[in-house]
């Protein structure tokens, strides 16, 4: 059996043709055949081989198959745990598509996604809180699953060699419900053949060693970008997994050393607190080769600590739910610029197009909407099919997110379109006006925003969270923002917040920040 697609095609990348395969499983299993004895998943004291991986797949997939078929949908409502993983897994093998969710959701939250994905099985965690078992406890006792997350599904035993029926490239393989930062989350329709492609062409920018890494996972594995940059990158470089229930500073610290951890993707919040904690200083990084970032703009000063610390970049891209996650990337043997969320990856097509017909192609360092079109793109978003139109035009999609290129292709994300501030006439995303308050000595994290006002439309407002033992001024930040921004851009309130508010993946969720000052009309 081969895991590599009669149609699939390949890629270019670093002087080298790579294969796609067909699905994530075709690797694992791929994996099992040829190198049993490589260390494949390590949770805790729990540890298993590739070969033990694929039967333990193979265990659970078969006992699943009495209430799974292919196409249905299973929700996994699990914290991150080696039970997640191999669920993962088997629910792909099954040819059925894998709806992870996020054990910390409200019931209201909950019930939205699991009613719209209409699961044939839910997996959940009975230490997650109440709202977990509530909501399966509205489905019938044959369609739900509890469990304790760790590592006891690692238990099932069966042949990888009975797993026949494998996905079919344009199977769907995952419902990856949105943020929703701004709105109503949305179910992103996800193919294996668009999980398969995305993994090489993210190859192409950040190569790795087949058989030789060590890949830390601390981000939560119900989201895109960490299983693309986790538990699809392992198994598709043959390489060992740890996996980390939370992000605690002190074991992730541990674990880069005393694990030789060699690849660590993570969100600036994550790196703020390990540049921060007092044990960093003596922690030997020596077998780190690369950190990746995204869902937020790293601080420069986040970047260059980093690299003093530890010797190595943090490299940065861009990416998201419908598209990828990896769009693009600085690449990891070429040039990567600050501020830049890098090049786009191979076998794809990004264009900046005006904001009035989004058909207009806009020339280097102009800004406009980000659209991209390839293999890696979404299929569509579940029971909304005004939503996938509106996204999905003339084979484009269109990302909302406001972004330039310049004259060597590297792409800078601004900020998304509905987050733009209308000042009297004058366009202000948030991001820049963040990344001048980040330059403050004071400052460790900042968020601005739209508020209405009478006179303008609407106003720059921001709150900021300081360093510790920093003390800023409102109005000494605003005049260090004037000296540089133009006078409308700089906020005309700033508020001191002991935390903003960011979801799960790191992201700001600027829809619940509240106006520092509140205007009357």
């Amino acid at each position: 059996m081969s895991g590599l697609a009669s149609d699939a095609g390949s890629i270019a990348g670093a002087g080298v043709l790579k294969p796609v395969p067909a699905s994530v499983v075709h690797m694992l299993l791929d994996n099992a055949r040829q190198w049993p004895d490589l260390p494949a998943l390590r949770f805790g004291q729990a540890s298993l081989n590739y070969g033990e991986y694929a039967a333990a797949v193979a265990g659970l997939a078969e006992h699943w198959r009495q209430w799974v078929r292919p196409g249905d949908r299973v929700v996994l409502v699990l914290p991150n745990s080696m039970d997640l993983v191999l669920a993962t897994y088997a629910v792909h093998a099954l040819r059925a598509q894998v709806v992870a969710l996020n054990p910390r959701y409200t019931e209201r939250e909950l019930t939205a996604m699991v009613q719209d994905a209409d699961p044939a099985l839910m997996v959940f965690d009975t230490e997650s809180g109440p709202a977990p078992s509530m909501v399966a406890g509205r489905l019938p006792a044959e369609r739900r699953i509890a469990l304790k997350a760790g590592a006891s599904l690692a238990a099932y035993r069966g042949d990888p060699g009975s797993l026949t029926d494998l996905p079919l490239p344009d199977d769907f393989a995952s419902l990856q419900y949105t943020s929703g930062t701004s709105g109503r989350p949305k179910g992103v329709n996800i193919t294996h053949r668009h999980l398969a492609y995305n993994l090489i062409q993210r190859e192409a920018l950040l190569p790795t060693r087949h058989g030789q890494e060590c890949i830390l996972c601390v981000t939560p594995l119900f989201h895109v970008s960490a299983v693309a940059m986790a538990l699809h990158l392992a198994c598709h470089a043959a390489s060992e997994l740890v996996i980390h229930a939370r992000f605690d500073v002190t074991a992730t610290l541990q674990d880069i050393e005393s694990r030789a951890i060699t690849l660590f993707s993570a969100v600036p919040t994550v790196f703020r607190a390990l540049l921060a904690h007092p044990s960093a200083r003596q922690t030997d990084f020596s077998q780190l080769r690369y950190c990746y970032s995204g869902a937020a703009p790293l601080p420069e000063s986040v970047l260059a600590g980093w690299r003093q610390l530890t010797g190595r970049p943090i490299i940065e891209g861009y990416g998201l739910s419908e598209a990828g996650p990896c769009l693009t990337y600085n690449p990891a043997l070429g040039r990567q610029k600050i501020g830049s969320v890098g090049l786009p990856v191979p076998c794809s097509e990004l264009q900046i197009v005006d904001l009035e017909t989004g058909t207009r192609t806009l020339p280097a360092n102009e800004e406009g909407e980000l659209r991209v079109r390839g293999p890696h793109v979404m299929h569509s978003y579940r029971n909304l099919p005004e939503a996938t139109q509106r996204a999905l035009r003339d084979g484009w999609l269109y990302t909302g997110d406001i972004a330039c290129r310049d004259a060597e292709g590297y792409v800078y994300v601004r900020g998304r379109r509905h987050d733009a501030i209308n000042v009297g006439g004058y366009t202000v995303h948030p991001r820049e006006i963040e990344e001048v308050l980040l330059m403050h000595p004071d400052i460790a994290q900042a968020a601005a925003f739209a508020v209405d006002h009478p006179h303008y439309g609407q106003a720059v407002q921001a709150w900021v969270v300081a360093k510790p033992g920093a003390a800023p001024a409102p109005a000494d930040l605003q005049s260090f923002c004037a000296g540089s921004l133009v006078r409308y851009k700089v906020p005309e309130a700033i508020g001191i917040a002991g935390e903003l508010p960011i979801n799960t993946t790191g992201k700001l969720q600027r829809n619940k920040l509240l106006p520092v000052l509140q205007h009357t009309h």
